[in-house]
Formats: C-alpha cells, structure tokens, sequence
C-alpha cells in the first residue's frame, strides 16, 4: 500500500498508527475491549454494548462538529483496530468550564509496545497545530498509575490532585490527577 492511499483512509497518521473515527463496524472490538477486566481495571463500570454504542455515535458527532474526538486506532502495517487515542471536550471540572481532555483506550494485547505514547504524541500534535488548540489536560485516577506515566512521556505537566466529581461514590477510584500541556511555538 502507498503513502498516499494510506493517508486517503485516515485522518492522519503516525509512525505505526491511523487515525480514522469511528464506524458501527468497531462496535464488536470496543465491546470487548469495553469488558475486560484489566482494561477497565481504573474505570467505575464497564459499559454495556449499548453504551458502546451510543459512545460511538458521540464521537461521531463530536468529530462532524469539532474535528476531534477519541479515535479509531489500527496498526497501519495489519489494519487492526486497537482500541482509541484522541481528543474529547469535558465539562465535569467547573475551574476549567469545557476543557479538551486527551485519553487512550487500548486491547490488553497492545499494551507495552508504546501504542499509548506514540499515539499521544500525534494527538497532541494534531490537536495543537491542526484543529488550534492552545492547552490539552488528561486525567487519571491516582492508582493509574500506567495512564500517567504516558502522561509523563509526552511532556505533560501535572497540575493538581482533586476529587472527581463523578467518582464521589468511588472511594478506589475519586482520587485523580490533572495533567497539561501547553502548545509551543
């Protein structure tokens, strides 16, 4: 396959990643990943099929809309999905009113060959010198411990703990970091 036709199916492209949104089709993959113990080891819950679904269609309209979301992730050499990186608007923490929350979410098999971090990167890339945002945050429960340490990797600063104002009720959980990266000239 050629540079050109790769570039043609993603909306960009890093070293070994595509980029795309989403489509009905990753529903089976993202529920599976969605319910696995060990990928959703730092999250409240593990969502049904059917807010596998509904996730989907709301980052397809958040891409219609802004031009980022959480994306689609395959391995350009085999196509395979993996899971996503991207970029997602928030509005749980009331200092920052809607902030651009970076995130990632990958199949347990892809974790420790970099996929995170690599991914990451191009979308802080993305973000900062294609759709012109100045400031990106991640957030991570404390005890994830893995989320920040790619946090860490791509040069985000941390700039606070608090208590997360869906997590509450979560007392393993609701201890959270916020981390942030500036964009430079």
């Amino acid at each position: 396959m050629t540079i050109s036709k790769i570039m043609a199916e993603y909306i960009f492209t890093s070293q070994r990643l595509g980029f795309r949104t989403w489509t009905l089709d990753d529903l089976d993959l993202l529920t599976q990943i969605n319910n696995d113990d060990d990928v959703m080891e730092f999250f409240p819950f593990k969502p049904s099929r059917e807010e596998t679904a509904s996730f989907i269609v709301r980052m397809q309209k958040m891409y219609a809309k802004k031009g980022f979301c959480y994306f689609a992730i395959d391995l350009l050499d085999t196509k395979e999905c993996i899971g996503f990186v991207g970029l997602s608007e928030q509005t749980y923490l009331e200092e920052l009113g809607t902030f651009t929350d970076i995130g990632w979410r990958l199949k347990k098999s892809s974790w420790n060959h970099g996929y995170a971090t690599e991914g990451a990167k191009a979308c802080l890339k993305f973000g900062f010198e294609t759709i012109g945002l100045n400031t990106i945050y991640s957030v991570a429960s404390k005890i994830n411990l893995k989320s920040e340490s790619v946090m860490k990797k791509i040069e985000m600063q941390q700039v606070k703990t608090f208590a997360h104002p869906k997590l509450l009720d979560d007392s393993r959980l609701k201890d959270c970091i916020l981390y942030k990266k500036y964009k430079t000239n």
